[in-house]
């Protein structure tokens, strides 16, 4: 029986058949080819167990959802949370941020899968948590006073990385945003497609609270201080640089481009559009749980009190994730 990357190798040597494709191309096939990809086959990512591959803060228990939930109702109220559908974008199956908790307060909940149409209606509350970072990116290098487009073929029956004779229209078409000149050799993971992710959710007709949880930069950090990018793999809890090993066995990631995520929420008549550092947006709107559980074990070091700190706390998650979130 063929394996996962037999599978998907033979898919990949048809779509290379004319020549190379972008990473972003290549990156889509590992990671969504339907029942062989990445996120498409069953099998365990998220967890800190040794068969996950990463973990994430939803994947720690109740109180990412806690904080959540009540930080969500002390921005928006707790009477329109009332009112309103709670939707949660790529929830791991059977791992929803709603079903860590015994019950909400929302007038109903719902999960998009993978795959599925971006849509909603009413009022709602469109939540992801590491959806961003997950959808895949061009990845471009600066060579010869040229950004150049970096690429996937196949030769003498293996993966390699070669340059696009051309950018791909999706990237020219973004030219103008890329720095003029740089240093030789500097490296830009671009993920585009959550600007079209987005574009696609803000063009139906709903109100309410939009909030994502992920990694990522602003722009000029992206163009200025990340000379080797920041795509990355993790299998097993390692981190790799090797984007064409263990095709469709491992996570492949880079960080998410905040600056025209902002750009696009303000556009579309987003009101207090606000990015910043997970434990600020905690601390700010997360307070009255963090409380809760703080004095449920004053004196000790309990494990509810443990997934707090590790949230929040600056070496930990608090700095490495943020938050982007808009009214509309």
């Amino acid at each position: 029986m063929s394996s996962t990357r037999d599978i998907l190798f033979d898919q990949l040597s048809n779509c290379c058949a004319d020549g190379p494709i972008s990473y972003c191309e290549f990156i889509d096939k590992v990671l969504y080819t339907k029942k062989y990809g990445y996120y498409t086959s069953e099998r365990k990512r998220v967890g800190r167990g040794v068969q996950g591959d990463f973990y994430t803060a939803e994947s720690l228990g109740s109180v990412f959802a806690e904080l959540v939930v009540s930080s969500v109702q002390a921005i928006i109220g707790e009477s329109l949370a009332r009112e309103s559908c709670f939707i949660e974008i790529a929830a791991e199956p059977g791992a929803d941020l709603l079903s860590h908790i015994d019950s909400h307060p929302f007038a109903k909940a719902k999960v998009i899968r993978h795959g599925q149409k971006l849509q909603a209606q009413g009022p709602v509350i469109i939540f992801a948590n590491e959806w961003l970072d997950a959808l895949p990116f061009h990845r471009l290098i600066y060579s010869k006073g040229n950004w150049r487009e970096r690429a996937v073929n196949i030769q003498n029956n293996r993966l390699v990385e070669v340059l696009l004779d051309e950018l791909t229209p999706a990237v020219a078409a973004q030219i103008d945003r890329l720095p003029e000149r740089a240093a030789d050799g500097y490296e830009i993971d671009l993920p585009l497609q959550t600007e079209s992710a987005l574009k696609q959710l803000l063009s139906h007709d709903w109100s309410g609270l939009i909030l994502f949880f992920d990694y990522g930069k602003t722009w000029q950090e992206l163009a200025q201080n990340c000379p080797n990018g920041t795509a990355r793999s993790y299998y097993k809890h390692r981190k790799g640089s090797n984007l064409l090993n263990r095709i469709g066995e491992q996570d492949i990631t880079c960080d998410v481009n905040w600056s025209p995520l902002e750009e696009q929420l303000i556009n579309n008549k987003f009101k207090n559009v606000t990015l910043q550092s997970q434990e600020s947006f905690f601390v700010h709107h997360g307070q009255k749980v963090a409380e809760i559980i703080v004095s449920e074990s004053p004196w000790s070091l309990s494990r509810r009190r443990q997934t707090l700190m590790e949230l929040i706390h600056p070496s930990h998650m608090g700095q490495h994730f943020q938050a982007l979130w808009g009214i509309r």
